[in-house]
């Protein structure tokens, strides 16, 4: 059994870009039945597309009110005051400030 030869194929040399061409075919539309190119609905739209843009518009509505809420709970900046951050090196915070209390309070019983 023999294999099937498949002919060569022929070399692909690039093409020069100055070289090439296109030819664009394009046909008006008719305006016998349509004058100024407009269909027979044009500038025509249906209650279903006042009603989507009217739930668009409460949507948005909403969202714009949830967004505010938001936004008014969040502090006016992110940094830690110097005042505090200066205070509270030196007098010890946390549980180990509640310790030395507990601690005093004991010794006096």
């Amino acid at each position: 059994m023999t294999t099937p030869v498949l002919p060569a194929l022929p070399a692909l040399a690039p093409v020069p870009v100055e070289g090439t061409t296109a030819l664009v075919l394009a046909q008006q539309p008719s305006t016998d039945k349509d004058p100024g190119g407009q269909q027979e609905d044009f500038g025509k739209s249906s209650p279903l597309g006042l009603l989507v843009l009217v739930l668009f518009f409460i949507a948005v509505f909403f969202l714009v009110r949830s967004m505010n809420k938001h936004l008014k709970k969040l502090p006016a900046s992110f940094d830690e005051p110097d005042a505090e951050a200066g205070a509270g090196t030196g007098a010890g915070t946390g549980a180990a400030a509640g310790s030395d209390t507990d601690a005093g309070a004991a010794k006096k019983d």
